[in-house]
């Protein structure tokens, strides 16, 4: 992280998927999947911008940069089948808007992943068809301005104690020894592309235009939770989180991470727990990633040093929040509720 500062980026951006299903336990207690949360990257995406030199400026790409290509729309597609596949069973065979929630950052190329996902996850049946040529059907996706994202939202604007400790790693010991070490080739790379910053940033910037792959908010998620294995988060990648309600009442969430097309997710195992970790335990585990007060901790004033530590518990601390709401949320319609399916959310239902 502190070899290529993430204030410049513009867009490791994924989307949150809310997969909500609340059937009655079977009559004999067996366990059983009740709540799921998807956090996944947008799909294949053009350059956000090109260096002086590159013979591929933006007119060369068929809707400018930055902008989710067809490869990218196959991508999110096929994650929506292998969602399908997944939770058959537990998501309706047909679209049911009491049962899933959509959420994406306000940006081109995650509103359109999202649609891409939904259509390979709810591909419609006979009497869903509105227009028979058309196999296809509109389901709801939700965001917000990107002026008040506080989601999923990277990098975290406006956030003074983030450029602060974003400044700080620029001028650490680690930082200026890895350009001093690299300086030759840092050289090399601004001569060839007409870069006039020589530094690790500025090479950062033309190694996301030549192979337009890098991802921060996922990433930071994964280092919050302390499960991320160095690797870069491929386009359309998935980390799930499960809730399961055990044969004896009490509850456990699972988390797997898809990153190949073609292959089921793996499983991940938060630290200090099993794979199966009981929801107490996951609670108490994710507690100190949870920001108790945003615009406080953004501000200068903060103590906190660490800059890797802290990036990553802004990004995704709002996310894990949700998360936990939504479970807690869950647990007491379970609880309180008669048996059958629930609504996610009455918001909108006066309105025409």
């Amino acid at each position: 992280m502190a070899g290529a500062p993430a204030g410049r980026a513009a867009g490791g951006a994924v989307l949150l998927l809310l997969a909500v299903c609340l059937r009655p336990p079977p009559l004999a207690r067996a366990r059983s999947l009740r709540f799921v949360t998807l956090v996944y990257r947008h799909g294949d995406r053009s350059p956000i911008k090109a260096y002086p030199r590159d013979p591929y400026q933006e007119a060369a790409w068929p809707q400018g940069f930055g902008q989710l290509t067809q490869v990218g729309m196959r991508q999110q597609w096929e994650l929506g089948q292998a969602l399908r596949r997944r939770y058959r069973g537990f998501l309706n065979a047909t679209y049911r808007r009491q049962e899933i929630f959509i959420r994406s950052t306000d940006c081109d190329r995650t509103l359109m992943s999202a649609e891409a996902n939904l259509a390979g996850l709810y591909p419609p049946e006979r009497g869903e068809m509105f227009n028979p040529n058309v196999s296809w059907q509109p389901i709801p996706v939700h965001t917000v301005p990107e002026s008040g994202e506080r989601l999923l939202k990277f990098p975290l604007t406006p956030c003074p104690r983030y450029e602060q400790l974003q400044n700080e790693t620029r001028h650490s010991a680690e930082y200026t020894n890895k350009t001093k070490e690299n300086l030759q080739f840092l050289q090399m790379v601004a001569k060839e592309t007409g870069i006039r910053d020589v530094s690790l940033e500025s090479v950062w910037s033309v190694y996301d235009t030549l192979f337009c792959e890098h991802d921060t908010t996922l990433v930071a998620l994964q280092m919050a939770l302390d499960v991320y294995n160095k690797i870069q988060a491929p386009y359309a990648s998935c980390h799930i989180f499960e809730l399961y309600q055990e044969d004896d009442g009490n509850f456990s969430v699972e988390m797997f991470f898809r990153n190949e097309s073609g292959k089921e997710p793996f499983p991940l195992t938060l630290p200090g727990c099993q794979q199966k970790c009981p929801l107490h335990k996951f609670l108490q585990l994710t507690d100190p990633v949870i920001p108790q007060d945003w615009e406080q901790e953004c501000q200068v004033a903060s103590t906190v040093h660490d800059t890797e530590l802290f990036v990553a518990l802004a990004v995704c601390g709002s996310i894990l929040f949700l998360l936990i709401i939504l479970l807690l949320t869950v647990l007491f319609r379970i609880q309180s509720q008669p048996p059958g399916y629930r609504h996610i959310s009455n918001e909108g239902e006066e309105q025409a």
